[in-house]
């Protein structure tokens, strides 16, 4: 049968992943696996999840079983309008206002698959909360900015950002299948215009950069979303990079596997191959995301010798509790997704109400270290405003110093002495 996402999340995550059907004695199989054309090969079967279903049922029912597993339908058919988010959510006078209210930049945008995990009718639930716009998203509070990590101060052309001495961002494009309302690139992606278009033409004077400044090792693709660039558009950028001698490692940047899960076709799997070493950092928000479709796109993905990190924004109601954390992360390496990195919100404007205190990641951090393993311990990081770069936090576990001795304290509260001369005389006594 398949597995059914419930509103426990805590529970969901904790099942093992499984990419087969599972039967009672006597019972009949339900279908698991969709194949999505009669002539495509059985590798091409997809996970369609009981609750995928249902809510496709309800809300899509012209859409086939191939319609609703096909990655280009999901984003054609996003709920993006106020009649299309009306028609499936239950919204408050406030969410109605700002989805009527929001254009250009950051507009409103939903795959049907990715909508199907949320509730229909609670504006405060998680994942609604992260997509559904509302009204504070305009108010704009002290020390945020559309620009908070000077991203565009930093660009060394249109579309690359050369911080870091050995490494740059490559922004491919301003598109996302679905679009966070704490988008630390909210200026620039959706309708943004202006300054911000992408096209081939941008793509060659940034690979001309990259070719040009032979200290650049690590090249990270990101946007928007590059996994909603084709199949062929995508082929061709990477292949340019790699054709590039002293380009060493290749990153890219994407939520597309947790909110487009059927992205990962077979046909990008043989693409993204041929690029190794290549890399991949995915966001992940919530255990409630941990489904069977992204249980088979992360094995597709990590199948391909891909190795996957998760990157997750600490947002204020939603998951900043070690009860929904530890569930997450743990859930993540049962699908070989390796913890990356847990950022604090960035300064974006209009995303105060996203925003926890410095302390409640320490805090998290701190529920997590030494009480499971550490694999599962997310790198704490502020990325800082104006340029600064990723700046690491941790708990203070040394509580101070005596002579020759620190004082650490571990994950339980208890104070150990670890022996540290000073000076090598010291070590010497």
């Amino acid at each position: 049968m398949t597995i059914l996402i419930s509103g426990a999340a805590a529970k969901e995550a904790a099942k093992p992943p499984s990419r087969r059907p599972r039967t009672s004695a006597g019972s009949k199989p339900k279908p698991f696996l969709v194949a999505l054309d009669d002539d495509r090969p059985a590798e091409a079967a997809f996970p369609f999840s009981d609750r995928s279903r249902a809510f496709r049922d309800r809300f899509f029912p012209e859409a086939s079983d191939a319609d609703w597993l096909d990655w280009r339908w999901q984003v054609r058919n996003r709920i993006k309008s106020l009649a299309e988010v009306e028609r499936i959510f239950a919204l408050t006078e406030e969410e109605r206002d700002a989805v009527a209210r929001r254009s250009g930049s950051l507009p409103m945008g939903l795959t049907p698959y990715y909508a199907s995990l949320m509730t229909l009718d609670g504006p405060s639930a998680g994942l609604r909360r992260t997509h559904i716009p509302v009204g504070q998203e305009f108010i704009q509070m002290p020390g945020e900015a559309d620009d908070p990590l000077g991203e565009d101060h930093d660009a060394a052309v249109p579309g690359l950002v050369h911080r870091y001495p050995d490494r740059v961002l490559f922004l491919a494009t301003g598109f996302c299948s679905t679009y966070c309302r704490y988008c630390t690139r909210s200026r620039m992606v959706g309708e943004a215009g202006g300054e911000y278009e992408f096209s081939k033409s941008q793509w060659e004077t940034a690979l001309q950069y990259i070719a040009d400044h032979k200290e650049i090792r690590d090249v990270l693709i990101s946007g928007g979303d590059p996994l909603t660039l084709s199949d062929d558009r995508l082929d061709y950028l990477l292949g340019r990079l790699r054709a590039i001698e002293h380009v060493e490692f290749i990153r890219i940047g994407t939520k597309a596997p947790v909110v487009l899960p059927m992205r990962v076709t077979p046909k990008l799997t043989a693409i993204l191959k041929k690029y190794h070493p290549l890399w991949m950092s995915i966001h992940f928000t919530h255990p409630d995301e941990l489904t069977p479709e992204v249980t088979e796109s992360t094995a597709r993905l990590a199948d391909a010798g891909i190795p996957l990190g998760s990157q997750t924004v600490l947002l204020k109601g939603i998951n900043d509790d070690i009860a929904v954390m530890k569930p997450l992360m743990h859930g993540l390496l049962k699908r070989r997704v390796k913890p990356y990195y847990l950022y604090q919100c960035d300064p974006i404007t209009g995303s105060a109400h996203f925003r926890t205190p410095v302390s409640k990641g320490l805090e998290i951090i701190e529920g997590l270290r030494g009480h499971t393993t550490g694999y599962a311990v997310p790198q704490y990081v502020i990325d800082a405003p104006g340029g600064g770069g990723k700046i690491p936090l941790l708990p203070d576990y040394v509580v101070g110093r005596e002579g020759d001795d620190l004082i650490l304290r571990n994950f339980e509260g208890n104070t150990y002495r670890y022996t540290d001369p000073l000076s090598e005389a010291g070590a010497a006594l």
